[in-house]
């Protein structure tokens, strides 16, 4: 579980417009997944607190449906088990390089099929004092990974 959370203060903080006096920090690792591109699909979250350990889970199947289209709704899905816990500063971390670039506003959206869940992702993000997002190897994901291979197996 170190190794997992090593090297966190370079992630790139987004500040947000809600501030307030209590302050409860977390970290959110998802991930979402395929069976074929698009194939039967699933997500599933992990959430820890400021001292690592797990709090929350969450797992959700996501129908027929892309690879990208389940790495949202994972990141969707922890986020709102993230608020429901009442993280204000949250470190998301995930495997996919592509939704941890275009939440962090590095590259664009530009699959319409997509436009409408990065927006909800954006949006939620929003009700956090602090978020930042971050790429992680695979090898490191491996209980968010679970998860959505779990919600695959239920389709």
């Amino acid at each position: 579980m170190d190794n997992l959370f090593s090297n966190l203060e370079s992630s790139k903080k987004i500040p947000t417009a809600k501030r307030g006096a209590a302050r409860k920090k977390g970290f959110l690792l998802t991930d979402g997944g395929s069976r074929g591109n698009p194939g039967i699909a699933g997500c599933g979250a992990v959430l820890y607190d400021e001292k690592k350990k797990e709090i929350a889970r969450a797992k959700k199947s996501c129908g027929l449906q892309t690879n990208n289209f389940a790495e949202y709704e994972g990141l969707i899905l922890g986020l709102e088990l993230a608020q429901e816990n009442g993280i204000t500063d949250l470190n998301v971390l995930m495997d996919s390089k592509l939704i941890v670039e275009q939440m962090s506003g590095n590259y664009k959206v530009k699959n319409v099929g997509l436009k409408p869940l990065f927006e909800k992702a954006k949006n939620l993000s929003e009700n956090f004092a602090e978020i930042s997002f971050q790429h992680i190897p695979r090898e490191k994901n491996k209980v968010a990974d679970m998860l959505a291979n779990q919600a695959m197996d239920k389709h």
